[in-house]
């Protein structure tokens, strides 16, 4: 696949294409429009389901996640776990050592605690970098974003073209409720993380504010940066605190 001379039409074609296809149909079309599809995977349970759909049906996708240095244990575990179950590699990315010790020295090992400045740094180190290899070469990057995660995604389409990356983005579970998802995931016994029954709707990182346990009953806050979150929420540590809000990423 070669980037087209309208990458934003060829993003709407295929947007309308995806739309009257089941998941499986919608992952193996864009296998197949060529070039080096790329899944990012968190392992929270959308990403659970995607990655089950890619090893059923033995897709020419690569799986990848971030490898932070701040994964939960059990994130690792599942790691292994979905590897094993659905017979793929899951390549880990992650942040140069060169990095992690500039930000320490700016901002200290845990400074994202106290700004948004250092956790917007943080990001970027553990983050954005090591997405930007784990994208190296991509034609397309599907996730696991859905239109019921927040407002802000209400509006998620199937396709885009993301102009930062020069590549399309698929978002192959933009109109999939959440209840569908738990209902796939018993139905076909896709392995997820015990911290989503714990409270946390999102899994990103430990002892971040990236990850955190909701004790609201509104919708969850959107998947990742808790700092655009203003509900009250708990660490992993037990330590109840007021994140200090800032811009959504």
């Amino acid at each position: 696949m070669t980037v087209a001379a309208n990458p934003n039409a060829e993003a709407e074609t295929l947007n309308a294409n995806l739309a009257s296809l089941d998941l499986a149909e919608r992952l193996s079309l864009v296998a197949g429009l060529g070039g080096r599809v790329v899944f990012t995977t968190s392992l929270g349970i959308e990403d659970q389901v995607i990655t089950a759909e890619i090893g059923n049906h033995r897709l020419p996708i690569d799986v990848v996640t971030l490898q932070t240095g701040r994964l939960f244990p059990e994130t690792l575990a599942l790691i292994d776990e979905t590897e094993k179950q659905y017979d793929l590699h899951i390549s880990r990315y992650e942040p140069e050592q060169a990095d992690i010790d500039a930000y320490a020295a700016k901002y200290g090992l845990n400074g994202f605690y106290e700004s948004v400045e250092a956790r917007h740094a943080c990001c970027g180190v553990r983050k954005l970098k090591p997405l930007a290899r784990a994208l190296a070469g991509a034609t397309i990057w599907i996730t696991g974003l859905r239109r019921g995660q927040s407002a802000n995604r209400a509006e998620t389409p199937f396709a885009e073209y993301d102009a930062e990356r020069h590549l399309l983005k698929v978002n192959p579970l933009a109109d999939w409720h959440l209840d569908v998802i738990k209902a796939y995931v018993a139905d076909n016994g896709v392995p997820i993380n015990p911290l989503h029954a714990r409270g946390y709707p999102s899994i990103v990182t430990i002892k971040a504010p990236c990850s955190i346990r909701t004790f609201v009953t509104r919708r969850p806050c959107a998947a990742s940066w808790s700092f655009s979150c203003r509900s009250r929420a708990r660490v992993r540590s037990g330590r109840a605190m007021n994140w200090p809000s800032g811009p959504s990423s």
